[in-house]
């Protein structure tokens, strides 16, 4: 078979996948950049960008039915054209490829082959029936959908297929109470759906501490969506014409949900195992995440893995850094995984925002801290605007007087986790952020009030 050599390959046109091209290309190397389905990625297709303009217009549909709460008189039944909200979200997703298609075809250096890849050998691919290789390769082909056994024989949306149905089904059950489950499940509610989330797990999100699993679980319901904690799924099945049935295993006693469509939100799979990486002789795990060293390179030289594939991270930001820190590297740079601070958003309404370490977490991890809390409630601009579900929460290592994580769960928390990002990236003293002067009325004004109250807790270790 003949092959054709090159200076890069680029296994999937993802957030990390489409800077890397353009910026190899600009240092004048020869591209090419291999994608097996639509350009963008999870986020721009099936992720950020089209679940986050449906939050937007389930925002809005809850915005006007609770208006009267603000003194706004509302006229007539608030309903939601789906319809109209997918056909908004597809130009959205549009406009992007555009823009991701006007990059790529304005430069020559970038060769985009439509296909799906696999490894023959450590440095070759194969695509098409076709081999070829280059001195260094990057696997940038994210993540899908994991489908749990048992449901085998019943439809089911997965978080991308459900993006694509234009009526909004009468009784939702969602399988799985973590970020994706929650999110579908806030948006359809407020849709018009009856929602009801099964968990497996005592509590949602269950990576989260308990008590704001708690408190989002009490937003929840308080906006009429049922909660099946302790719910075992042994499976699935069709009921009547058109309907779906849950069955379930709860504290020993098996029963059944029945409802008109179901969304399974039970994880993602890395796509790393479609590639075939053993011909490469590239190490995974269980998992089947690379393997990767702080500059995301995996044990084979020259070949590099970024985004959700390599395990490090699972979001857009994360993804756009390992590009960073592959392009830092390759230009003798020094950037790495280590200088990275966890961070992400739960875009509930109201959003959470959360970066490092929780309370729990750093109280387990032995780390005596300074811990700061205020409610939501006790925030002009939050009581202002009626909304003051929630709380936010700084974690402070007491030795070195460091931010090490905060929680925002409240109006704005998905922005106002910035301010503490920032100065935990600073280095600097919470004393620096307790002493600064915020803007009124603001949320952010009252970070250095909760930084004069902080109190210290000691680990158990």
């Amino acid at each position: 078979m003949d092959t054709s050599h090159y200076d890069a390959i680029i296994i999937g046109s993802g957030q990390a996948g489409n800077p890397l091209a353009s910026s190899l290309a600009e240092a004048g190397k020869t591209v090419v950049l291999i994608e097996k389905d639509k350009l963008g990625g999870t986020c721009v297709n099936v992720g950020c960008t089209p679940t986050k303009a449906y939050v937007a217009s389930a925002r809005a549909a809850w915005a006007a039915r609770n208006a009267h709460k603000l003194g706004v008189k509302q006229l007539g039944k608030v309903e939601v054209d789906l319809k109209a909200v997918k056909a908004r979200k597809d130009q959205i997703i549009t406009n992007s490829h555009k823009a991701l298609g006007g990059m790529i075809d304005s430069n020559p250096k970038i060769i985009l082959i439509r296909g799906a890849a696999k490894f023959a050998e450590a440095k070759t691919i194969e695509v098409n029936g076709e081999q070829l290789t280059a001195d260094q390769i990057f696997i940038n082909v994210g993540a899908r959908p994991r489908s749990p056994k048992g449901f085998e024989k019943v439809k089911y949306f997965t978080n991308e297929s459900i993006l694509e149905v234009e009526e909004i089904p009468e009784k939702l059950i969602v399988v799985g109470g973590s970020y994706i489950g929650i999110e579908f499940a806030q948006i359809f509610s407020r849709f018009g759906s009856s929602v009801t989330i099964v968990e497996m797990n005592d509590r949602l999100i269950n990576r989260e501490d308990e008590e704001t699993s708690n408190i989002i679980a009490d937003i929840l319901e308080n906006e009429g969506i049922e909660l099946e904690l302790g719910a075992k799924c042994i499976g699935g099945k069709p009921f009547g014409d058109n309907g779906v049935e849950v069955q379930l295993l709860c504290s020993g006693e098996k029963r059944s949900i029945r409802g008109s469509a179901i969304l399974m939100a039970t994880g993602r799979q890395s796509n790393a195992d479609l590639l075939e990486l053993n011909n490469a002789g590239i190490n995974h795990d269980e998992r089947d995440h690379i393997i990767v060293n702080e500059f995301c390179e995996t044990n084979v030289e020259s070949v590099f893995a970024m985004g959700d594939c390599n395990g490090e991270g699972a979001f857009t930001h994360t993804a756009y850094n390992d590009f960073e820190i592959v392009n830092s590297f390759l230009n003798g740079g020094k950037r790495s995984l280590r200088d990275r601070y966890m961070n992400y958003a739960l875009y509930m309404d109201p959003p959470m925002g959360r970066a490092g370490l929780s309370r729990d977490a750093a109280l387990k991890k032995g780390i005596d801290i300074l811990y700061g809390r205020m409610e939501m409630k006790h925030v002009a601009r939050a009581v202002e605007k009626g909304e003051t579900n929630g709380f936010m929460e700084v974690v402070i290592d007491k030795k070195t007087e460091k931010i090490i994580g905060a929680t925002v769960l409240g109006i704005g928390g998905d922005e106002i986790i910035a301010v503490f990002l920032a100065t935990m990236y600073a280095g600097a003293s919470y004393k620096i952020l307790r002493d600064s002067v915020q803007t009124h009325p603001t949320v952010c004004e009252l970070i250095p009030t909760m930084l004069q109250d902080v109190k210290e807790i000691k680990s158990k270790k």
